[in-house]
């Protein structure tokens, strides 16, 4: 199977193009290239659109306009190409890209998006529950650094591929290929948008 994946949650959006399980090529940018990323990987591993048998996307949580870009994006291939797609979560994509790390994505706010007790969460990073030696992934990690590794958390160098949500995990992880409308964002909170209007 031929999976088309992307994550746009985070400022460094991701895709990947992966033929059973074997990356056939992956790309870093922003939310606003996907589409063009995409082309590239399809056209560098000498495939054509009509090749791609799914969709993978990101479903956050994370920036609201980037995770609606992205969902975007799905529907309209999914759409045009006529096939099914599956949403993964971000903070579970990260959490495959380092194994046993906990997955700490930058919320903006002065807070974050993790796991707590399994669960995605949105918290403040002083109230993020961080056992000694636990590895920490994502731009939260990246910006929380001083925060955390106060509490014992160990932080790769910033640089460090284990912070971005790689698309290629996301590709691993999807199930239940689908109806594209059936995908939801995980949103965690009000929109700031939403916020100032009431």
């Amino acid at each position: 199977m031929l999976i088309l994946a992307f994550d746009t949650a985070t400022d460094v959006a991701t895709s990947a193009l992966v033929r059973d399980g074997t990356v056939l090529g992956e790309r870093r940018s922003r939310a606003l290239s996907v589409l063009a990323d995409a082309d590239e990987l399809l056209r560098e591993a000498g495939m054509r659109p009509g090749d791609v048998d799914a969709i993978a996307v990101g479903t956050g949580p994370g920036s609201f306009t980037g995770l609606r870009m992205g969902l975007a994006y799905a529907r309209s291939l999914a759409l045009a190409l006529d096939v099914g797609v599956a949403g993964v979560s971000t903070l579970d994509a990260l959490a495959a890209g380092a194994p046993g790390a906990l997955p700490v994505i930058d919320a903006r706010r002065r807070e974050v998006f993790a796991l707590v007790d399994g669960e995605p969460a949105v918290l403040a990073p002083a109230d993020l529950e961080v056992e000694p030696g636990a590895l920490c992934v994502g731009d939260g990690a990246v910006r929380y650094r001083d925060l955390l590794e106060e509490k014992g958390a160990e932080i790769p160098p910033d640089a460090s591929e284990l912070h971005v949500p790689r698309a290629r995990f996301h590709a691993a992880l999807a199930r239940d290929f689908g109806d594209a409308e059936r995908i939801e964002p995980l949103y965690l909170r009000i929109p700031d948008a939403v916020k100032s209007l009431a």
